[in-house]
């Protein structure tokens, strides 16, 4: 590589960081910076160009299957496990504001955790968040995984582990692989069995969210708990 392109590679470099400092960096910008600790000796605009072409946005690339980022070309292994250790980082950070505050204060909060742990997962899977009489979270167990479009779900369980943590709040979230598709008339069955299960044990079912495309969708916002 010639000096001037590596001096202008530095300089860029340092411009992004200052951009950084100073909270003017773009959607590519953000992205490419990302990628230049990982990636130090290629100019990666090119590349972080074409991930957001691709998978159409920052959040869409943190959740994206590892197996999609590694697909891609120019990437690799080493630079897709540092963009799922950044999500991986994210849903710790969620989960640990969950575990301190009540799930009503600040909603964002719990969504971003949905979004996080769910967004583009290629088949369903169904948690479980139990919560004390604060409404702190006590658990996330992840309850069954199932296909591409469809998911077990044993109310059963859902009440007996309940009960074990002393639960007096339950959230049940799931994903929808297809992209915007909110919940199915199974899906709402489904919330309705639970909360008669959990209701005569004076255990509110506080919230269902699918996430699906990106998109959280609420059974209490929509108003189906009734």
């Amino acid at each position: 590589m010639k000096t001037d392109d590596l001096d202008f590679r530095l300089g860029h470099r340092e411009r992004l960081r200052q951009k950084f400092m100073d909270n003017k960096l773009t959607d590519y910008e953000q992205v490419e910076l990302l990628l230049s600790f990982v990636i130090p000796r290629r100019d990666v605009r090119p590349l972080a160009r074409g991930l957001l072409t691709k998978f159409g946005g920052i959040s869409q690339i943190l959740t994206a299957p590892i197996e999609k980022l590694i697909e891609y070309k120019g990437l690799g292994k080493n630079t897709a496990i540092f963009i799922k250790l950044i999500n991986q980082i994210m849903v710790a950070g969620y989960k640990e504001q969950l575990n301190k505050q009540a799930v009503y204060l600040n909603e964002k909060i719990i969504t971003n955790y949905c979004n996080s742990l769910l967004a583009g997962k290629t088949v369903e899977e169904f948690h479980v968040l139990y919560l004390n009489d604060e409404k702190k979270l006590l658990s996330d167990d992840l309850h069954s995984t199932g296909t591409s479009d469809w998911v077990a779900v044993y109310t059963r369980e859902i009440v007996k582990r309940a009960l074990e943590l002393n639960a007096r709040c339950v959230i049940l979230l799931h994903n929808h692989p297809t992209p915007n598709t909110s919940f199915s008339s199974e899906d709402i069955e489904l919330t309705m069995q639970v909360k008669d299960a959990l209701t005569p044990l004076d255990i509110e079912l506080y919230d269902h969210y699918v996430v699906s495309g990106g998109i959280i969708y609420s059974a209490r916002n929509m108003f189906l708990l009734k």
